[in-house]
């Protein structure tokens, strides 16, 4: 049987997700634009919510398309208000928009949001080496830092504890616990 991180054997699809997905490094700016916004979504809820809706987010969001979701009006913040397959918040979906017209910014000034958001770790995963799950940290300074650089640029719901949860789903960093059957192999990808 494969050993996993603690939080990944609550359902089939937290593993599914944990399996093939969290801590993969991200380098395509469509995928870093979804964890975005899912990573701002999920404040005060847990990653599971997230997760069983995000079938739901990829098509009310234009499968997440930042040209489509950074010209949304009133009338699409409220077909999404009425969606009852996401997370209907209004800050969090003024948020999603908000985000997309300040990526498509950093895109225009940095050639893509990738070469943006990797810089912070030299363009390289940062390798930890927990061996419990109560040893990882919420934030880190480094998440200080990027979600301060983010707000700096006009991002929204991109506290320090967002950010390292976007940094752990992307592969910014590598928090599969030592014992699980991902830690060495994406130690390895680096």
């Amino acid at each position: 049987m494969l050993v996993r991180c603690a939080w990944a054997n609550n359902s089939h699809s937290e593993q599914h997700y944990h399996d093939y997905e969290w801590g993969v490094p991200v380098h395509h700016d469509p995928k870093l634009f979804e964890f975005l916004i899912l990573e701002g979504a999920q404040a005060g809820l847990s990653w599971s919510t997230v997760l069983n809706k995000r079938d739901a987010f990829r098509l009310a969001f234009d499968q997440f398309s930042v040209e489509k979701v950074a010209y949304y009006d009133d009338v699409k913040v409220k077909q999404l208000l009425n969606n009852s397959t996401i997370i209907r918040n209004r800050l969090k979906i003024k948020s999603a928009i908000n985000n997309a017209q300040a990526f498509i910014k950093v895109q225009q000034e940095l050639g893509s949001f990738d070469h943006y958001i990797w810089q912070f770790v030299n363009h390289r995963t940062i390798q930890n080496n927990w061996k419990t799950k109560t040893e990882l940290p919420a934030q880190t300074s480094l998440s200080q830092t990027i979600s301060k650089d983010l707000k700096r640029r006009g991002f929204t719901f991109v506290g320090p504890t967002i950010c390292y949860a976007f940094m752990q789903a992307t592969g910014m960093v590598n928090d599969h616990t030592r014992d699980c059957f991902r830690h060495t192999p994406l130690q390895q990808s680096n």
